[in-house]
């Protein structure tokens, strides 16, 4: 498994070079390896029932129990498959070698047969840092690749999985790796509290906004068809507001082939922001598709409950599946009718519009009709977009630094896992390996980011 040592302190090895002082070795032979219980229908009978565990909810790093379902366990199965900490669970199918640590040591958990469980049977063999071994192995340095049994479906068997090499470094440099990966997962979670928070603070604030108006003090108001409003605003018909684009460009032809494409799946949902957009040429785009420019906002009338809607600030072509909307007569800012498009007073009417067959949508006449709130002038429209701008840039702030603790992560784990920086005891400095060791063995994998 071992090669030659070289000036630097490496060796090659079967998983590429790592420092001397590690060694390398077979999963099967420090891990215990237990596939779980099968799932049936005659085990759903609520004669004995416990909660068990799916490849659902096993991500990469973390256990999702948002929704966990029952099936039923003997004493003896419970005593076979029941959860402790420290438990590795990894894939057997789905996403293979997906590996995430079981934390809880309250109830009594199982799991079923498309996951594995490992649990070390030696002292010296830190789970948590195997953890971060397999997502390094998998998502960034193809160590395994090919290792999955290719039936009607890609799987991982259990002698297979046995059969991987894993690297060993010496138990407290193990400790040392994990924490430090582990310290950034945590404030990456962190973060991901704070953006949520903050999005909770945007439907409030467009909740009263919509409902009171943007001064200091709520304005006396009225009920109407949609609620509350200002007693002063009215309620329009959306169509009565704006303008739908109509006709269609060749994106095949100049300007459009060098025109970026937006499609409903390049929008987040809720807040307008663009995921990762090409260019109709990169997509090899071949139909017909409107034209939007920084007058317009862009709405998906795909599936209306996800609310996409995005405020471009470029000219561009997006999908037939999206309305390029431009405001007009007293629909004076722009920004109010993309905020109104993300609102709960507009999606409520949308949605029941929606088309039953096929994929929901809903169409142009639809739109038209639904009814919206329409302060008495521009300048109360204005200081509404002001301040859900205002909230939109902090959001925007907060993604980007979560973003910038992912790539960190992303960076780290990779490192750390080859050796190419060391940690001589927690709190201390990373120190980097010497600049001519041997480069990392990366087989051509996708590197994929993971939070």
């Amino acid at each position: 498994m071992a090669g030659p040592q070289d000036a630097n302190g490496f060796k090659d090895t079967d998983i590429g070079p790592i420092p001397v002082e590690w060694e390398v070795m077979r999963l099967g032979a420090v891990f215990k390896i237990q596939q779980g219980k099968s799932l049936s229908r005659k085990y759903q009978q609520g004669i004995s029932p416990y909660p068990f565990l799916r490849t659902a909810n096993v991500r990469w790093g973390r256990i999702d129990l948002s929704k966990v379902d029952e099936m039923d366990f003997t004493n003896a199965e419970v005593e076979k498959y029941a959860l402790r900490p420290r438990d590795l669970l990894v894939c057997e199918g789905g996403e293979i070698g997906r590996t995430a640590i079981w934390q809880l040591d309250t109830g009594t958990y199982c799991y079923q047969n498309h996951l594995h469980r490992l649990r070390p049977t030696r002292e010296d063999i830190l789970p948590l840092f195997y953890m971060y071994w397999m997502q390094a192995a998998f998502l960034l340095l193809n160590t395994y690749h090919g290792v999955g049994v290719k039936t009607t479906i890609a799987n991982l068997s259990r002698s297979r999985l046995s059969r991987f090499l894993l690297p060993k470094p010496p138990p407290p440099e193990q400790r040392r790796i994990a924490h430090v990966l582990s310290t950034i997962q945590r404030a990456i979670a962190a973060q991901g509290d704070v953006i949520a928070a903050a999005k909770e603070t945007k439907r409030s604030l467009m909740h009263r906004l919509f409902t009171y108006g943007p001064g200091p003090e709520p304005a006396p108001t009225r009920e109407t068809e949609i609620g509350e409003i200002p007693e002063h605003w009215e309620v329009v018909p959306l169509g009565d507001l704006i303008e739908i684009a109509s006709g269609q460009v060749d994106p095949r032809v100049l300007p459009y082939r060098k025109m970026v494409h937006i499609g409903p799946a390049d929008i987040e949902e809720g807040t307008g922001r663009v995921l990762s957009p090409k260019t109709a040429e990169e997509l090899g785009l071949k139909s017909g598709k409107y034209q939007f420019t920084p007058d317009d906002v862009v709405y998906s009338k795909i599936r209306p409950y996800l609310r996409k809607a995005m405020l471009p600030d470029f000219t561009g072509i997006c999908s037939a599946d999206m309305y390029p909307l431009r405001p007009k007569g007293r629909m004076s800012d722009r920004r109010y009718l993309y905020y109104l498009l993300l609102s709960e007073i507009f999606t409520q009417q949308a949605v029941p519009h929606q088309q039953r067959t096929g994929i929901p949508k809903i169409n142009r006449n639809q739109l038209r009709s639904v009814y919206v709130p329409l302060p008495g002038n521009g300048r109360e429209q204005s200081e509404i977009a002001d301040m859900l701008d205002s909230i939109e840039r902090k959001i925007g702030a907060e993604q980007q630094r979560k973003a910038a603790l992912q790539a960190l992560f992303q960076s780290m784990l990779q490192q750390l896992m080859t050796g190419q920086l060391r940690i001589s005891r927690v709190g201390a400095g990373l120190k980097p390996a010497p600049t001519s060791q041997p480069a990392p063995t990366d087989r051509g994998a996708d590197a994929q980011h993971t939070g």
